[in-house]
């Protein structure tokens, strides 16, 4: 990972990335049509607007590229007991090996190395292996039907989890599913795409906007809060990920034809750079990264992102702030709060076109300057 000098002292800061957000901008339940949302549109270093995410074909230009993550979201969250009936809370982080999973577990000081956990009727069973330090989980083995895999029962067990500051929520969980999800392996959405709906995906396309698609497992790592006051000192935890050939060759055909690509997600950008960041160039890629990005990240591969409205202190605000800086950043969700959008999993989004970007990162994505923006739409 690089990173060119960084701004100011305070983007280091976690102190830095706080905001004041009342509770009834929380987002409890997501609008209907997806695509319905507000997006707020950052369409240069000093202006933004104000639009609806169906908008967005009128935002983009034939040629663009949309990078989305076709990870699905697992029932992750699990009930269980011990053998003297003791209630046990599982929720399902990574998948390590066949069957062995990294898992936060709920009485946590009860179940040492060794302890056994049942699940539904007894049939699949859990033994935990020992205690993983830096997310004070514990990885746990399970024992399931012969022949089937822990993913292929977790239907019959789990619920799908969601964020907790959704506390108010009714929904299908089909509703905390991209349109497009694909992979299972996620314990959260890349909720960046839950805003996208088949009609809107095939108006993109008609009008010559692209997309491709990487896999990035959300994770641990993406949601584990900062706690360090000096950002760079953070411990980012790997997560699992999967940049195919064919978007490395979409990616570059679009970029030979003066298109730009538009990371839908943080998760996308983790993706992307995170690859590139293994070679200096973006390549074909399977394997993990701990990747953080913050204010001076030197940019390898996209032009734009689209998002959601972040918690405060978190590494996606540092993320974002990388691109467009991070004065800029907090004074767009003071105007988002003014201006009543929803925030966080099932909120609103944000569009940051490549005219936003900071110079510095603008010029590392393509090795020259951008291209002059169309009037379609802006």
């Amino acid at each position: 990972m690089t990173h060119i000098e960084t701004p100011t002292d305070s983007d280091r800061l976690l102190s830095s990335y706080d905001y004041d957000l009342p509770s009834d901008r929380i987002a409890q339940n997501p609008v209907t049509p997806r695509d319905s949302a507000r997006l707020l549109v950052v369409d240069s270093s000093t202006t933004h607007q104000h639009r609806i995410f169906r908008n967005l074909p009128d935002l983009l230009r034939p040629n663009d590229l949309l990078v989305l993550n076709d990870t699905r979201v697992i029932p992750a969250r699990l009930y269980g007991r011990k053998p003297n009936g003791v209630e046990v809370e599982v929720l399902l982080l990574e998948e390590q090996q066949v069957n062995q999973w990294l898992a936060l577990v709920k009485p946590g000081k009860r179940l040492k190395p060794g302890a056994l956990i049942e699940f539904g009727d007894g049939a699949v069973r859990a033994i935990v292996q020992s205690v993983d330090s830096p997310t004070g989980g514990r990885i746990l083995k399970f024992a399931v039907p012969e022949g089937k895999s822990l993913l292929q029962v977790l239907p019959d067990l789990g619920v799908v989890p969601l964020p907790p500051y959704i506390t108010e929520a009714a929904i299908d969980p089909e509703q905390y599913q991209t349109v497009y999800a694909a992979q299972p392996g996620a314990v959260a959405a890349p909720t960046a795409g839950l805003h996208f709906t088949p009609e809107l995906l095939d108006r993109l396309q008609e009008r010559g906007i692209d997309r491709a698609f990487v896999t990035l497992h959300t994770g641990v790592g993406t949601f584990r809060p900062v706690e360090v006051e000096d950002i760079t000192t953070h411990p980012m935890h790997g997560e699992w990920l999967e940049v195919p050939a064919q978007t490395v060759e979409r990616i570059e055909q679009t970029r030979s034809q003066g298109g730009r690509i538009i990371a839908v997600g943080t998760t996308v950008i983790r993706a992307l750079e995170g690859a590139a960041a293994e070679s200096g160039k973006l390549k074909p890629f399977c394997g993990k990264t701990n990747l953080f990005i913050y204010p001076g990240f030197e940019w390898r591969v996209i032009d734009g992102l689209i998002t959601n409205f972040h918690l405060p202190k978190s590494s996606l605000m540092m993320l974002v702030s990388a691109l467009i800086g991070r004065s800029r950043l907090l004074a767009l969700y003071e105007e988002a709060i003014a201006q009543n959008y929803r925030f966080y999993s099932f909120g609103d989004a944000t569009l940051i076109l490549p005219e936003a970007i900071l110079p510095e990162a603008r010029l590392k994505t393509s090795g020259k300057p951008p291209k002059s923006p169309t009037s379609g739409g802006l």
